[in-house]
């Protein structure tokens, strides 16, 4: 009888549970066979934690097997995967180190022929070709070696299979909440006229990875954007190491992770004198955002939370045309948000129980910035908050 690691988060059956969910999705595409690429799906369906995906790696869905299968670099198959996941011996392969970032040989090559060997060389098979983590040249690999296979676009199957959370994920989302409050707590509390921003961005570091006294953190999908001043607009730009001066105004976004879950915030701070009209506009972003959450539950579509918020900053006079959320949950990088739903006029997706979303009330000018979020739970009858941090801006 196979043991499962003492890692893993979730129990055999819910591992299962996905597996069969996202065959479902593959079915009404007519996909007899998944490869994965997205190192979020991969960890969604066997519990795979490495930051590996700087190479070439795949997770293989087959329709007649409940079990996927893991296929990547020596040192990251058998090291890891293989004693990590719920992954047996007979699902897990590596492929020879001399295919490792070789101008002359490329892993999908092996890959293919793997593929062909499993019994897949005339089905038809689904890539996540959107996915962040596929080059343009894998792709051209596949086609040029599955000369008698289908292949067809796979992406986004398991992304929006994770759009649900199960109770247990839940959970972790909630988790991840309390260290964003730590988070949130060392961005108050260290930023100052005066301090360096890299001391900030440390603090709050320490913060995501020390966690609680009961759990730790994990890095976040994203680093943390430290948009201020002059860059105030400009919502991705990280820290440096120059010193807060006596009159500015500063947002942190980024998140608390637990094992791979995460729960998204933003904040802003001014320091000194707030800029002429500032905290009206602040004023116009909580009063949305609380909107939004009063409003919010199983049932309502994503176009019409976007347009609670747009109705509410209409009445102080803001028109904000971009998105104002998504869905969250799982991640690795590049980013914490599902790329599924959006909040946003034209997104009708009905939300359901146990969806969560990240909502930024956000305003972004020449030389200034405001961003105050909340990431939520939707529920049957509203919405469960994923931490608790107070909304209006502090002043320093």
């Amino acid at each position: 009888m196979y043991e499962l690691p003492q890692a893993l988060s979730f129990s055999l059956a819910e591992y299962k549970e996905r597996m069969d969910n996202v065959k479902k999705g593959m079915a009404k595409k007519g996909i007899d066979v998944l490869l994965i690429t997205d190192p979020s799906n991969i960890y969604y369906l066997t519990g795979y934690d490495a930051k590996s995906f700087y190479v070439e790696q795949v997770l293989i869905v087959d329709q007649q097997d409940e079990m996927p299968t893991f296929i990547g670099r020596y040192m990251d198959a058998f090291s890891c995967a293989l004693k990590t996941t719920w992954l047996d011996e007979r699902h897990v392969f590596a492929y020879p180190d001399i295919y490792v970032q070789n101008p002359e040989k490329h892993p999908m090559d092996w890959i293919s022929d793997k593929l062909i060997g499993m019994g897949f060389g005339r089905k038809t098979i689904g890539v996540e070709i959107k996915a962040d983590f596929i080059a343009p040249y894998a792709w051209e690999r596949y086609k040029a070696n599955l000369t008698e296979a289908r292949l067809v676009d796979g992406s986004f199957i398991v992304n929006w299979v994770r759009l649900i959370k199960s109770d247990r994920e839940i959970e972790m989302m909630m988790r991840a909440g309390k260290i964003t409050e730590r988070i949130a707590k060392a961005f108050f509390d260290t930023t100052a006229a005066g301090v360096r921003h890299c001391d900030v961005a440390a603090a709050a570091a320490f913060a995501a990875y020390s966690g609680t006294e009961e759990y730790g953190g994990n890095y976040c999908a994203s680093p943390m954007y430290f948009p201020r001043g002059v860059l105030g607009g400009a919502p991705h730009v990280t820290w440096d190491d120059q010193r807060f001066p006596e009159n500015l105004t500063i947002f942190l976004e980024t998140a608390g992770c637990y094992r791979r879950y995460h729960a998204p915030f933003s904040r802003t701070i001014c320091i000194g004198e707030p800029p002429e009209g500032f905290m009206d506009k602040a004023k116009a972003c909580v009063e949305a955002l609380e909107s939004v959450m009063t409003f919010t539950k199983e049932g309502v579509s994503c176009a019409e939370v976007a347009e609670t918020f747009r109705r509410t900053m209409a009445k102080h006079g803001i028109e904000k045309e971009a998105r104002i959320g998504y869905s969250t949950g799982v991640a690795f990088e590049p980013t914490w948000g599902e790329k599924t739903i959006s909040l946003r006029r034209e997104d009708s997706t009905v939300l359901r129980h146990n969806t969560c979303i990240h909502c930024l009330a956000a305003l972004y000018y020449d030389n200034v910035g405001i961003s105050i979020s909340q990431a939520m739970r939707v529920t049957h009858t509203g919405i469960e908050k994923l931490y608790e941090v107070p909304l209006d801006v502090v002043l320093k």
